[in-house]
């Protein structure tokens, strides 16, 4: 992605009034679209520009495997149903209460399991980029929370380069062409369809890629 995105969000941003000394910025999106390189690259920038800026994933917020597997679900991991939403809804809460410092879980890729408490955002952190998949899902629970941003994004790009993507994560992990479009098409591509037609309105729409 280009810089013209990030300044638009920057711009956007500096609009925003803190509440309770903090902004929250929900960035959201099809798995695939680059959020993670997004929120990243745009901390960076706010960090570099003077904010004090961290990120907080949804991802962080994965039911572990042992879970998924009691109620069948590991197959659909990465589905709005394999998430811990009640504590994720906590943490949004919390974030925007803004009274104490607030422990923040990481999902380790690697070994596919959260770690705990992997960093603590204090109340001197000005903004806060809470990146996941269903931010923006015209449903329970996620749309209970969405007062509670003040800047909503929504990352998004045609379904033939999201397919792509996907299927290129698993042949990154070792699958063959085959095993690696089966899983990128059981899972993947129908939670990616989800978030396209099933999110509500954003304050900002940012379309990446070109279809084939």
């Amino acid at each position: 992605m280009s810089h013209g995105p990030l300044t638009d969000v920057l711009d956007a941003i500096d609009t925003c009034e803190p509440r309770n000394g903090r902004r929250l910025i929900a960035i959201a999106g099809p798995p695939g679209v680059g959020k993670s390189t997004f929120s990243n690259r745009l901390c960076s920038m706010l960090n570099s520009s003077g904010h004090s800026c961290a990120i907080a994933q949804m991802d962080g917020f994965h039911l572990d495997n042992e879970t998924l597997d009691q109620n069948g679900l590991r197959e659909r991991k990465g589905a709005p149903e394999t998430f811990d939403t009640g504590s994720f809804a906590n943490l949004v809460k919390r974030l925007r209460k803004n009274d104490r410092a607030v422990p923040v879980p990481l999902f380790d890729r690697d070994s596919d399991s959260v770690r705990q408490d992997s960093q603590l955002i204090q109340p001197t952190c000005e903004t806060v980029l809470i990146e996941g998949n269903y931010l923006l899902l015209d449903s329970p629970p996620w749309k209970p929370l969405s007062d509670l941003y003040d800047l909503k994004l929504l990352l998004t790009a045609p379904i033939s380069v999201l397919k792509k993507r996907l299927t290129e994560r698993w042949l990154e992990q070792g699958y063959s062409q085959v095993d690696a479009q089966f899983k990128a098409a059981q899972n993947d591509i129908p939670n990616a369809e989800n978030v396209i037609k099933n999110s509500h309105a954003a304050d900002l729409v940012i379309t990446s890629g070109n279809p084939e």
